[in-house]
């Protein structure tokens, strides 16, 4: 078994490959590949590569388990510490987070929380473990309302400046040099006070890192989503136009929160690529207010199991999660993160609360309106919540491929599909959802998080009895009217006797307004740009005029001229390369063709968010624009 590497700072990786000579760092991914395989932990800590007979690197993580600065890596070898044993080491360790801001006023305890959001259900997705659990909480407050310092400017036009080359580059070309530069502008955009570009530009790099690793689960939309805010952001923030907003908030640990009183929701299990497993309990205040506990640390699958029957270590609360998800809480002196997560402070004390049912209380306003229109509402938010829960009434159809096919029960409702929050085989999710399929004609009260990347598509963490239906879930009383579909297996005797109302069941899953949308084209030529860089979109679209007309008429005839013109716009700028009379280029800067991926990018995000919008709503609409 392979010893992982602690996480390393950004600033000390771009500093280690800063001081390379251009000989070596052309040596660099080679050395980098592979390196970590042959890591060995010592008693106290100290992790050792060794690379040939002559060189020694050892890493000394501190208190917190991350390499911050540059004393903590050494190498035995004569260049050390500007060698290329020491930058292959650091560059093979994950990447640690930004550490939060202090909170002065709040000394306590929190509850282990991955590096990533829990509400994401992906299961390789999440970013590396950091080892300090206060730096994985979110941005608490907003950067006030002034204009940009010429600090800012310079590191925003800086930071500009290496995303257009790491976009130019691709990922082919992405590797550690590209890599380090951007985390050396990151740092620089760190402090001058560009948090979101700081964080923008980390994920690019995440990503990169990911896609050259080939990880399993790595997806090139997302790393064209990360090159589109990174771009965005550092763009926005250069021209000296942007709203200040655009700079970003500072990370901050937790904060005192009052007094507070909260109900559960349900709970489901979290379990990340890096080896984290847990669990996080959903609870709603009477207000509406969403609020968690997460209890995630390193442990893999069977913590993930485990902890959805754990303790609450949360202010002396004599309540585990199951207890917890359909109960509730009185807390006194709360500490609370931005986004909603309860600390476990020395001052806190939790007393239990009796459960409420979803038909009662907070959680009944979340089954009360359209899903339509809480879709709506989080797309049209200029950040979307990844972690929103929303509630519908659903009557099932069956299931089509990995779907589960339902249609909410309200009139000229589209037909949903419900894939599993996650679809670990060892997890309940897929299990519950093939069992629910075999009920043609169930209705159910389901509660998930919507999927804003698919067409009306629902990820539920938990089911239960529609009330007053006939044909409906019969869950033990216990229960509280509600099942988690991560850690509650439905069996035979929980689903209602006898035969349903009859299901018309559609030919086939109904129109998919994004998959038959002709906007694959400009979606397929931004991944090629971010996958083999601007050669790659330059060679794409280099040829006739036939095969322009071939790739941009299904567009123009589908009505999206803007898509089109940009597309176009793009694979122009892409073979814009034009040379003196010496055949030296002219233009060597990717500025250009920065700006015009940025522009196709933007416009395909804003064209894709509508499809989706149209999706969620009534059957006459949906597919209103589609073609090949």
């Amino acid at each position: 078994m392979s010893t992982e590497l602690p996480p390393v700072a950004p600033e000390v990786l771009a500093e280690a490959v800063e001081n390379l000579t251009p000989r070596l760092r052309k040596k660099l991914d080679a050395a980098t590949e592979g390196c970590a395989a042959g890591a060995v932990l010592a008693a106290d800590g100290t992790v050792t590569l060794r690379f040939g007979e002559d060189a020694l690197v050892t890493l000394s993580p501190g208190p917190a388990g991350t390499i911050t600065t540059a004393d903590q890596a050494t190498c035995s070898c004569l260049l050390a510490p500007r060698c290329l044993h020491r930058a292959a080491a650091l560059g093979a360790a994950p990447l640690a987070d930004t550490p939060p801001e202090p909170v002065a006023t709040a000394e306590h305890a929190v509850i282990a929380a991955p590096a990533e959001p829990t509400g994401a259900a992906e299961p390789t997705g999440a970013a590396e473990p950091v080892a300090s659990v206060a730096s994985l909480e979110p941005v608490g407050t907003t950067a006030p309302a002034a204009a940009l310092t010429a600090a800012q400017l310079r590191a925003a036009g800086a930071l500009w400046h290496v995303a257009a080359e790491a976009l130019a580059a691709g990922v082919t070309a992405g590797g550690a040099v590209v890599q380090a530069e951007l985390l050396r502008a990151a740092h620089t955009a760190r402090l001058a006070g560009l948090p979101r570009a700081e964080a923008a530009a980390l994920r690019v790099v995440r990503g990169l890192r990911a896609a050259r690793e080939r990880r399993a689960g790595q997806r090139l939309g997302d790393l064209t989503g990360a090159f589109r805010e990174l771009l965005h952001t550092a763009g926005m923030l250069a021209s000296g136009s942007a709203d200040p907003a655009l700079t970003g908030t500072t990370r901050r640990a937790y904060a005192p929160g009052g007094s507070l009183q909260v109900h559960g929701l349900c709970r489901e299990p979290v379990l990340s690529a890096t080896g984290y497993g847990g669990v996080v309990t959903h609870l709603l205040s009477p207000d509406g207010t969403s609020y968690s506990v997460s209890d995630v640390r390193p442990g893999g699958l069977a913590r993930a199991r485990g902890a959805g029957s754990a303790s609450v270590a949360l202010g002396g609360a004599t309540l585990d999660h199951a207890g917890l998800a359909r109960g509730g809480l009185r807390i006194v002196g709360a500490t609370v993160s931005p986004e909603g997560r309860l600390g476990a402070g020395r001052g806190v004390r939790a007393t239990p609360l009796p459960g409420i049912a979803w038909t009662e209380g907070p959680a009944a306003p979340l089954f009360a309106r359209p899903a339509a229109e809480a879709v709506a509402e989080l797309l049209a938010a200029p950040e979307p919540a990844e972690s929103a829960l929303l509630g519908c009434d659903v009557t099932v159809v069956g299931a089509a491929g990995e779907h589960l096919l339902v249609r909410e029960t309200r009139p000229d409702a589209p037909l949903l599909r419900l894939l599993p929050a996650h679809p670990h085989p060892e997890l309940a999710h897929t299990e519950n959802l093939r069992r629910i399929a075999s009920y043609p004609g169930l209705v159910l009260r389901v509660l998930g998080r919507p999927d804003l990347d698919r067409t009306a598509t629902l990820r539920p963490l938990a089911v239960g009895p529609v009330p007053g239906a006939e044909h409906t879930l019969r869950l033990p009383e216990e229960w509280l009217g509600r099942a988690d579909l991560g850690y509650d297996r439905l069996q035979g005797a929980h689903f209602p006797q006898g035969d349903a109302a009859p299901v018309p069941l559609p030919a086939a899953e109904g129109p998919d307004p994004l998959a038959d949308s002709p906007l694959w084209r400009v979606r397929r030529l931004l991944e090629t740009g971010v996958a083999g860089g601007r050669r790659a979109v330059a060679e794409a679209a280099r040829g006739t005029e036939s095969l322009a007309a071939a790739s941009y008429g299904p567009l123009r005839r589908a009505g999206l001229t803007g898509a089109a013109d940009l597309a176009a716009a793009l694979a122009a700028e892409a073979d814009r390369r034009s040379r003196n009379v010496f055949g030296r280029l002219a233009d060597p800067s990717p500025d250009g063709y920065a700006w015009a991926w940025l522009a196709a990018a933007t416009h395909l995000a804003a064209a894709e968010r509508c499809l989706i919008a149209a999706s969620w709503a009534a059957t006459p609409n949906a597919g209103a624009v589609s073609g090949r």
